[in-house]
């Protein structure tokens, strides 16, 4: 092979590598963590000694500074907006997990039935979006000079990234809370989230106020979402139940 070759064949591997998909996500840290932990349902029945299993998260599209353990606390600093995914997916499940936003107007949620693959417009993927917005988020974000009502932030579920469902509470193709339970900044909120069968229901601190049915996907991660502000979660539970009629991809 002469030089000249060689030279030319060597710029191409170059160019592979430096722009291959590998490559290009490489500019994230590769990191995960542990938060919250997972049951089977027969073990709450039989076994009430059991601790569950730790939870791992794994990067998306994040960085390391963006997620902090301190104590029993997951805490999100918000940027880059991004997501972590569980490293397992999920069918049907009982979620437990509470969270309070720091900051007024703050932005979060949890995906499910996620394929925990970014978005190119927004960097936030698929799945159906349980919505953690801060209630002074209204007041931030008014439209046309009016506020929206406050069942725009509080618990909204909606499928993203080209899922659909149907919703329980509809406000366009969003499912809205019938019920405002929120509490503000600095407080902490408990939601408990049931999904069977591409179907969801969400209590907020301690009620039923929404819901969703007929998902178009309902196997996938859990992702839990940075979208610029700090919030903190603890507490997360989750009990995986027996599989049932998942729609296939």
């Amino acid at each position: 092979m002469n030089k000249s070759a060689f030279t030319a064949i060597s710029i191409i591997l170059l160019f592979i590598i430096f722009h291959s998909p590998a490559r290009l996500n490489a500019q994230h840290p590769d990191f995960s963590f542990q938060f919250g932990r997972e049951f089977r349902s027969d073990e709450l029945l039989f076994n009430k000694k059991r601790k569950g299993d730790p939870i791992q998260w794994i990067n998306v599209n994040t960085e390391d500074s963006t997620w902090q353990k301190e104590g029993k606390q997951l805490i999100c600093h918000g940027r880059p907006i991004g997501v972590v995914r569980s490293e397992k997916m999920y069918e049907n499940f009982m979620l437990h997990i509470e969270w309070k936003h720091m900051e007024p107007g703050g932005n979060s949620g949890v995906f499910v039935w996620s394929k925990a693959i970014p978005g190119k417009k927004n960097r936030l993927p698929d799945g159906v979006e349980v919505q953690m917005l801060e209630l002074d988020w209204v007041k931030l974000n008014k439209r046309n000079g009016k506020t929206p009502p406050i069942a725009y932030v509080h618990g909204e579920l909606f499928g993203v990234g080209g899922v659909k469902t149907d919703p329980d509470n509809p406000r366009g193709e969003r499912s809205k809370s019938n019920e405002n339970r929120c509490k503000g900044r600095g407080e902490w909120n408990i939601y408990d989230v049931i999904c069977i069968d591409g179907t969801i229901k969400l209590s907020v601190n301690g009620k039923f106020v929404n819901g969703i049915s007929n998902s178009t996907q309902r196997r996938g991660y859990l992702c839990l979402e940075a979208e610029g502000a700090e919030i903190r979660f603890r507490n997360l539970r989750l009990v995986e139940l027996p599989s049932g009629m998942a729609a296939t991809d």
